[in-house]
């Protein structure tokens, strides 16, 4: 059994939706491999349930549930999750219960600064990120006060690793901050200016305090709309950044094994 994993999905505002289809994947991984998805997660910013959005997110879910598996979203930024009401909560058997916004397909939001353990691998959920247009645009009513961490959160996270620090793989939206600079300061110049609100992150800085008091194999992230890989050779750990790409996720025994589009690399 496996997972597949895609970065963010923005309710197919960009033609995200195109990579997701049942033919574009079978064709992009074989019938083989596809055929042991048992779940899909959205590395962030869903985008599901904008106001006046109904419409694309009917199509979207249309296109979406002629697949076989349900969706699991990590909380990203700017994100209408963030105010909804009365959300109902279910326990799906993953660990943690999930937030529930769709029926067919069932689609969920994972709760952050939690642990779940999905088909074997056990991944502490992180989320959140900054939303640069909250700045740009101090009218805009569709940013929420908490996209960042409250202080009980990160208190309640922060106790839990204390007894529970050890995972086969973080997921979030922005990345460790420490990581994002290495790969992205070219970017996204660490100056006012370039997108310097995104690199410089007091999401991914909270991260980073989370970086150091864990162990992992792999983090996975989006946000940054880009599709990169980096490994840390001294501490054997990766990090994948995922956008307008897919990969498949599966562990035997002790071995993570990462399929990627038209081909398999493991690790």
């Amino acid at each position: 059994m496996s997972i597949l994993f895609s970065g963010d999905f923005h309710a197919n505002a960009r033609g995200e939706l195109t990579l997701l289809t049942n033919d574009t994947l079978l064709n992009k991984f074989g019938a083989e491999i596809y055929s042991n998805v048992n779940y899909h997660i959205i590395l962030g910013d869903g985008g599901f349930g904008w106001e006046n959005n109904e419409k694309r997110d009917k199509y979207n879910y249309k296109k979406l549930a002629e697949r076989s598996f349900p969706i699991l979203v990590v909380q990203g930024n700017h994100e209408p999750i963030y105010g909804m009401k009365n959300v109902k909560e279910i326990d799906i058997g993953i660990g943690e219960k999930v937030l529930v916004i769709n029926k067919k397909p069932f689609t969920a939001y994972l709760k952050r600064g939690n642990i779940y353990t999905i088909d074997g691998i056990k991944f502490l959920v992180l989320g959140g990120a900054l939303s640069i247009d909250k700045y740009r645009r101090t009218e805009n009513k569709s940013w929420w006060k908490n996209e960042y961490w409250s202080d009980k959160e990160k208190k309640d996270l922060f106790e839990l690793l204390e007894k529970n620090n050890s995972f086969d793989c973080i997921i979030s939206h922005t990345g460790p901050w420490h990581i994002n600079v290495k790969l992205f300061h070219y970017s996204y110049p660490l100056s006012i200016g370039g997108n310097y609100e995104k690199i410089n992150d007091k999401v991914a800085k909270l991260n980073d305090e989370i970086h150091e008091k864990i162990y992992f194999n792999e983090w996975w992230c989006g946000h940054f709309h880009q599709n990169l890989y980096y490994y840390d050779s001294d501490k054997n750990r990766g990090y994948q950044y995922l956008y307008k790409s897919t990969k498949i996720l599966e562990k035997n025994l002790d071995r993570i094994t990462v399929f990627n589009e038209h081909g398999m690399m493991k690790r």
